[in-house]
């Protein structure tokens, strides 16, 4: 019997669930507090009490704290960049194409040295150590303890980032140093902004998994923590600590991984409105669809793991206006407010959720203070959030064929029984939960994306998988339970000596705890 919790942090509603094999136990909802901590720490006491003594294998928690930050500006560190590969790349500076208010906040000091590969993997100068130790010096005299080290061509040879690492940890033993290949891929400046955003989340994110930690012991609960990633995977806490934009879009994969588990569907479109956006994504092999594309985050234009997905201003909080005879629905929501600031609840805001109360899709509130909404308004507001769905759908299929789609989250009610292009809408058991479920439920994976040379093709295969199984096992996996799920390799004409780029990932079960 395999006991786990499962616990996604949304922007409106914090959702957890107590998960015994393939049962559903017990499942709570409750408003996400100002402070997110405190709402995780109730919710975890919830369930707790019914747990019972059996006690849970391992407690899984998802949060869109850290890319809420980036987005909304807050609590963020000042980061020193450090990027080797001068005379090469002076052009353009780390947080070349940053937003300015973005790049106001995080920008701590800028520091270019000699060095860096080429891209046939010959070294364009000697690393300069020197300039690299006076760079830590000066960055230590002002205080800045956040460092992001980049280097051209990195993927192809890390050598220099680790170098320069050392040479840093010499200076500022207990600085948060983050290196970029081993998060980015090919492209210097989508891979160095990835860098230099793990970075300034490095003390928010130490201080975030500590308190989730510490509501473990206030709650009695004596289980190991892990933390969802982006593909809807997890690792262990200590490492989502180190790399916390690995979970930027870990809400809406807890939601498409606990479709696919509630429904059986391992290939379909998913659909998860929460209360402020709706996340539409597409499972492939029960797994979220990868972006292979540049991704903004806050602005900020990175290429790493992160899934395929399109979010948009529709959710069960969001404000509800006409005008002109035209309906406008979000983007802005009450969010968590929505007990407070919606008509059901006596407040002056008019939102979906009173909308859907109107129209007898939705028991929540009192009915009776939305009784002046008129009938005309809810079927149009209904009809406008059906349209916002339907585009949004067509722009996320790859071919004309119906396909089913699973609506799941809190706002679930305002998608529509029937959709062009769309076989069938299923709303499966727990679907206001969905997201704690995939949680719940999740494995840990490990995934290896470089380049190798001087090997064969099948030789960089199988390098390349037993790079993804040591990062599996590193992240908290069970060795023996590893199970290759996706592998691919491109020829690279460009580079000599028959180099070939290699994208491996494995998945497997948490390692029991010893």
């Amino acid at each position: 019997m395999r006991r786990r919790i499962g616990i996604d942090v949304g922007g409106t509603n914090t959702d957890a669930v107590l998960l015994e094999d393939d049962r559903v136990l017990h499942a709570i909802k409750t408003p996400t507090t100002a402070d997110v901590l405190t709402g995780v720490r109730l919710a975890l006491q919830d369930v707790a009490r019914a747990m019972g003594p059996q006690g849970v294998q391992a407690v899984m928690i998802g949060t869109t704290h850290f890319v809420n930050a980036v987005v909304q500006r807050r609590d963020l560190a000042p980061v020193g960049a450090l990027r080797i590969g001068l005379p090469a790349s002076r052009s353009l500076p780390p947080f070349c194409d940053w937003p300015e208010d973005l790049s106001a906040l995080v920008r701590g000091q800028v520091h270019m040295v000699e060095g860096g590969l080429d891209y046939d993997g010959r070294p364009i100068m000697p690393l300069d150590e020197a300039a690299v130790a006076a760079a830590a010096r000066a960055m230590k005299s002002v205080g800045i303890s956040c460092i992001a080290i980049s280097s051209i061509f990195s993927p192809l040879d890390p050598g220099m980032e680790d170098r320069a690492e050392a040479i840093v940890r010499d200076v500022m033993p207990d600085a948060a140093i983050t290196l970029s290949h081993d998060l980015g891929r090919i492209g210097l400046l989508e891979r160095e902004n990835v860098a230099l955003l793990n970075a300034c989340l490095a003390p928010l994110a130490r201080h975030t998994v500590q308190a989730f930690e510490e509501a473990l012991r206030q709650a009695g609960i004596a289980a190991p923590l892990y933390i969802t990633q982006n593909d809807g995977t997890v690792i262990r806490a200590e490492l989502a600590a180190r790399f916390p934009v690995l979970s930027f879009a870990s809400g809406p994969t807890n939601s498409m991984r606990g479709a696919a588990f509630l429904t059986g569907l391992r290939d379909a479109l998913v659909v998860d409105v929460g209360g402020t956006t709706s996340d539409i994504g597409a499972l492939k092999a029960g797994f979220p669809r990868e972006a292979n594309a540049i991704v903004q985050v806050g602005g900020v234009r990175t290429l790493f793991r992160m899934p395929d997905l399109l979010s948009i201003g529709l959710g069960g909080g969001s404000h509800v206006a006409q005008a002109d005879g035209r309906i406008t629905i979000g983007p802005r929501s009450v969010g968590f407010r929505l007990p407070e600031l919606a008509r059901i609840f006596g407040g002056p805001q008019l939102t979906t959720s009173d909308i859907a109360v109107r129209a007898g899709l939705l028991a929540l509130g009192d009915a009776a203070r939305v009784g002046d909404v008129a009938p005309d308004l809810a079927t149009a507001v209904l009809a406008e959030a059906a349209r916002m769905l339907e585009e949004s759908v067509d722009r996320m299929k790859t071919d004309a064929a119906e396909v089913p789609l699973l609506a799941v989250g809190g706002g679930a009610f305002l998608v529509p029984d029937h959709l062009p292009g769309v076989s069938t809408v299923l709303r499966p058991a727990h679907a206001a939960v969905a997201n704690a479920v995939g949680a719940a439920i999740a494995q840990v994976s490990g995934e290896a994306d470089q380049v190798f040379q001087g090997m064969s093709r099948a030789e960089a295969m199988v390098e390349a998988e037993r790079i993804a199984r040591e990062r599996a096992v590193d992240a908290g996996a069970d060795g023996g339970t590893l199970a290759l799920v996706d592998i691919e390799d491109l020829p690279i004409a460009y580079l000599p000596g028959g180099a070939i780029r290699v994208r491996a990932r494995v998945v497997g079960e948490i390692a029991s705890a010893p």
